[in-house]
């Protein structure tokens, strides 16, 4: 019997021709996954209208050095919870590792940290999160509709957000013009 794979630190890219609509072009940042579930934050598609100086503007945070950075749509789960996805040079008190290859903090402490100049060197911040129960990403994976590739801290703190999609397949030398919307049943 083959050991599951589990994805925390990886990129969980969408095929073409995905059936959900809100995970068209996704690209998630895995931050945690094992027997008990699976989240990951949504890094391939920002939010229009909302930057980071209207979260700060919320919680009465002056912006201080904050640049004013896109808000990432970070998934369909719970749209009006924010993570900020960030370099490991920073930890707040919920921050969690993932993987070595970045954290992930939910408080408001970070954004704080963010705004004063003391947070992490590198961030994103986005709404909401992609999540699963147990077993449910596993049973997906054996489908198709979902890709995964090694997480790249590269396109995820440098790229922009509507160019990691194929940048991610291009990492794994996987040229998007030709993927197909549909699977054969030969």
């Amino acid at each position: 019997m083959q050991s599951p794979v589990y994805l925390s630190g990886q990129f969980l890219l969408a095929m073409p021709g995905m059936i959900d609509p809100r995970f068209d072009h996704a690209v998630i940042a895995m931050c945690a996954h094992d027997k008990e579930g699976a989240i990951g934050i949504g890094i391939g598609a920002t939010i229009d209208g909302l930057g980071l100086h209207d979260l700060l503007d919320q919680f009465d945070i002056p912006h201080g050095v904050a640049p004013d950075a896109p808000v990432h749509f970070g998934g369909p789960v719970e749209p009006r919870r924010g993570f900020v996805v960030h370099s490991g040079d920073w930890g707040g008190q919920d921050t969690i590792d993932v993987a070595g290859r970045w954290s992930l903090s939910s408080t408001v402490d970070v954004l704080r940290a963010i705004a004063e100049g003391s947070g992490p060197t590198r961030w994103l911040v986005a709404l909401g999160y992609a999540g699963w129960g147990a077993g449910q990403l596993d049973g997906e994976l054996s489908r198709p509709g979902w890709f995964h590739v090694e997480g790249d801290t590269a396109l995820l703190f440098d790229g922009a957000a509507e160019t990691r999609w194929a940048g991610a397949f291009a990492k794994a030398g996987i040229d998007t013009r030709l993927l197909a919307p549909t699977t054969g049943t030969a």
